[in-house]
């Protein structure tokens, strides 16, 4: 039986464990944190718990529109359409069901991952050589030998040394869910996914944000398209985004921050929200001793097949630096145990990767992008439709955002699309398909669609496709 170390129990870890059992080998996974990682714990499910109930907030308030109204029994007409929606949110309440949800959700995969017969070890796992992994435990060290070892210890917020969180007012995104009240003006600094996502649901929340960024528009990332349909809803519901403004320092004032941008202005708040990347969990690992590369960031390097540079030793997840998604790190890992356990595997292929920015309207993309069309890097075709010529958007007073897809020049073969939407994390599914199945143009279109459904400009977007030009519309 082969034995197999896994370090770090997030989805690339227990993933691979669950993997690792089911064709029968000797599975030990030592964590430290709590299973599911920084995705369960600190990262995916308590933030996107928490933009859950942000949608729940810009609904209500954008229900107006279609005719809801609060407070405003004995009053008609344009009086009760004048009548404000009072709805506020108990901060404390929602982080106490972030926080819980978090909390069972890695219990969950604990008793999961003990039904399937894999020894859970609880320390912190160092590589003593590419077959030796030391565990420091309670009860002190425990060596374990391997045949075959996988390292999924993930990330941890960046910290810079001009502005080390308190958490108390300066915040990493792990802090935010210790608040008990709204924050009266919050401060993100960092304009990428982790603070576009912040940002946009404590402004739904109701409160005061600034969002800094360093870039000429935020999401800098993203599809550029996107990201200026979201700064434009950002500006509209009064959010302050201050571009090109690089954050030089952070200080505490008593109840209260000042950030100093590198240009001398300053910016005032009651807490800042520090969102400026990630460093991965990979120092006093014993990796060089064990012949395990990494770069000079930090992350380990590997391959398609998750290998590294040391024979025996994978590596899956965020301390990859391949592509800083739970879905990723989970397929890593799998792709790791089937590779390292003889099983039929294909490699990573990143243009299938779907993800989404939880903003208010959402962001999700698949496959090729408009920055590799527009370089001549790729050769395509693209159409882009409004989503707000789509009826069942219009029922449901949804104006902002589009659907793009991109389909190779001659073939018609779908190459990559973007969705911005509510929802448009569900939306994508159907686009990732055609990507990862080679679909064309012709048969996305002749696929039937409900009407009225936001679906429907997808397969709009593919019949406008049936010709030999790109189209805006």
């Amino acid at each position: 039986m082969t034995r197999v170390v896994i370090v770090g129990g997030g989805p690339g870890g227990y993933e691979a464990a669950l993997v690792g059992s089911q064709l029968g080998g000797q599975v030990t996974l030592i964590d430290t944190d709590g299973l599911g990682g920084s995705a369960v714990l600190t990262d995916c499910v308590p933030s996107k718990t928490l933009i859950a109930t942000a949608e729940v907030m810009t609904e209500v308030r954008e229900s107006l529109e279609l005719g809801v109204r609060f407070g405003t029994r004995g009053l008609e007409g344009r009086e009760a359409a004048n009548v404000d929606a009072t709805v506020s949110v108990d901060l404390a309440a929602v982080n106490a069901r972030v926080l819980g949800l978090a909390r069972r959700q890695s219990e969950d995969i604990c008793e999961r991952i003990q039904r399937e017969n894999v020894e859970l070890v609880i320390g912190r796992g160092r590589l003593e050589s590419p077959d030796r992994v030391v565990a420091e435990t309670a009860d002190g060290p425990r060596a374990l030998e391997a045949d075959m070892v996988l390292i999924a210890t993930g990330a941890a917020p960046r910290q810079l040394a001009t502005a080390r969180p308190d958490g108390e007012r300066i915040l990493t995104w792990t802090q935010l869910y210790d608040l008990k009240e709204l924050p009266e003006r919050l401060i993100v600094v960092g304009s990428g996914v982790t603070g576009a996502e912040f940002a946009s649901a404590y402004d739904a929340l109701g409160c005061d944000v600034v969002l800094i960024s360093s870039r000429d528009r935020v999401l800098p990332g993203e599809d550029a398209d996107a990201a200026q349909v979201l700064e434009d809803v950002f500006t509209r519901r009064g959010m302050t985004v201050m571009s090109r403004s690089r954050a030089a320092s952070v200080t505490r004032h008593g109840d209260s921050v000042e950030v100093t941008l590198a240009d001398g202005r300053l910016v005032t708040g009651s807490h800042c929200l520090m969102a400026v990347g990630s460093v991965p969990n990979t120092a006093d690992m014993g990796l060089a001793e064990a012949g395990v590369a990494v770069d000079e960031g930090g992350f380990i390097t590997v391959d398609r097949v998750s290998r590294t540079s040391a024979r025996g030793v994978y590596a899956a997840g965020d301390c990859t630096g391949v592509l800083p998604l739970a879905s990723v790190a989970a397929m890593q890992g799998r792709i790791a145990m089937w590779h390292m356990l003889g099983d039929a595997v294909g490699p990573l292929d990143l243009m299938t990767v779907s993800s989404n920015v939880f903003t208010s309207p959402e962001i999700a993309t698949v496959g090729v992008t408009q920055n590799q069309v527009d370089s001549g890097e790729v050769i395509a075709r693209s159409v882009t439709l409004p989503l707000r010529g789509n009826p069942r958007a219009k029922m449901q007073g949804s104006r902002d955002g589009f659907v793009k897809l991109f389909c190779r020049s001659v073939t018609g073969i779908v190459i990559g699309g973007v969705v911005v939407a509510p929802r448009a994390s569900e939306l994508i599914y159907p686009v990732a398909m055609a990507v990862s199945e080679r679909l064309t143009v012709d048969q996305v279109s002749q696929s039937f669609t409900v009407y009225p459904s936001m679906t429907g400009s997808i397969a709009e977007a593919a019949r406008r496709l049936h010709g030999s030009r790109s189209i805006i519309s």
